[in-house]
């Protein structure tokens, strides 16, 4: 198995600002392919978006990568994708919370805009791949067919947002970073030792497109408050919220419940009802769940037939939990070998196979180990 093509590429590589990409890019040029750098530029008002950090977002980061693609050689472009980037991002966010749901959205922007609407432009315009600084590996099999596998370095692996990703965006699709087993800390002086200025620029985790990082304070000037209550899992009322979309399932913090539970022990988030506006807080092993029903299935590769055995990641940083998956009418019905906790609708479950990437799907309902249905 090869990670990495014999022959010079065309290569187009998203440059976010930040030091992942410019050191991914960096290393393509290095390798011999034909490398030309593009800046996404993703906001309609991009000085209302953060500054000082890693985005996508903002004029600084857009001067940012500018300023690498010089230092590295290589052509530079910023396209403008403001408009499909609100569209299949933003209003998808919004509206998925707006329905109960907890959406990952850069799932959603690797799936729409970086491995569609740019993977689409730069095959128009010839080129052969798209670069990222993405910390996965994509390996070539003798046959010539390709396999999403997690990075070298779990502790940075990020295979779990490009679970998307499917079998003609992996043709097409080069992590320059993948086989890096480093600190952060190595790749920084790696870019220092490139000249590249972005060695000392802070990451930030936060959703590029929420300037301020409040979420809940975003989708309420979106939405509006919406007065509703909190209540217990008898249905007995204990507060009100302004607006279910504000809470997620696992949530403990800011339920501003006066009435402390009979047992003194914390509540958390069970179940959010957009119909009735309602959010239902209960204990913590409320929220174990056995099983999952998931839709929109996409796979790297072919299509799994019939009950296998897997591990799953439920969240971007959380960890492997072993399951029997199988693809029923079109869904993804998974069943934990051991009950997991805190799991949302609106997420993605990523399967695995060993280090290989199966695929992806968006959790619909979970089934809870009480026998209950969220």
């Amino acid at each position: 198995m090869t990670e990495t093509p014999q022959r010079p590429l065309r290569v187009l590589a998203a440059m976010s600002g930040g030091v992942d990409s410019a050191v991914a890019a960096a290393r393509a040029a290095e390798a011999g392919h034909d490398v030309t750098g593009v800046h996404l530029a993703l906001s309609a008002n991009p000085q209302s978006f953060r500054t000082g950090a890693r985005g996508c977002c903002t004029i600084e980061d857009s001067r940012d990568a500018r300023r690498a693609a010089d230092v590295i050689g290589i052509p530079f472009y910023v396209w403008d994708l403001a408009d499909r980037f609100r569209e299949d991002v933003v209003e998808d966010f919004i509206a998925e919370y707006e329905a109960g749901r907890t959406p990952n959205p850069c799932l959603r922007c690797n799936e729409k805009i970086k491995f569609a609407a740019l993977l689409d432009k730069a095959l128009a315009l010839g080129f052969d791949a798209v670069c990222t600084g993405h910390y996965a590996k994509v390996v070539t099999l003798e046959d010539g067919t390709r396999e999403l596998h997690r990075a070298s370095d779990m502790a940075k692996d990020q295979s779990y947002v490009l679970g998307v990703l499917d079998d003609r965006q992996l043709a097409h699709a080069m992590f320059p970073l993948g086989d890096t087993v480093t600190t952060k800390d190595e790749i920084r002086a790696e870019a220092g030792r490139r000249g590249l200025a972005v060695a000392r620029k802070p990451d930030s985790h936060d959703i590029c497109f929420i300037a301020d990082g409040d979420t809940q304070g975003f989708l309420a000037r979106r939405l509006g408050t919406s007065e509703g209550d909190i209540v217990d899992e008898s249905g007995a009322r204990l507060g009100t919220h302004d607006g279910a979309y504000g809470f997620t399932i696992g949530q403990r913090k800011g339920l501003r419940i006066g009435t402390p539970a009979p047992d003194g022990k914390p509540r958390y988030v069970l179940d959010i009802s957009p119909v009735d506006n309602t959010v239902t807080v209960g204990p913590a092993s409320s929220l174990d769940v056995d099983g999952l029903t998931a839709v929109k299935p996409r796979w790297c590769g072919a299509a799994p037939v019939g009950s296998a055995s897997y591990t799953a990641q439920l969240r971007a940083h959380g960890g492997e939990s072993e399951v029997v998956a199988e693809l029923v009418d079109g869904e993804l019905r998974v069943d934990f070998a051991e009950p997991v906790r805190g799991v949302a609708p609106g997420q993605a479950v990523v399967l695995y196979d060993g280090t290989r990437v199966v695929g992806s799907a968006t959790i619909a309902s979970t089934t809870r180990a009480s026998s209950a249905v969220a």
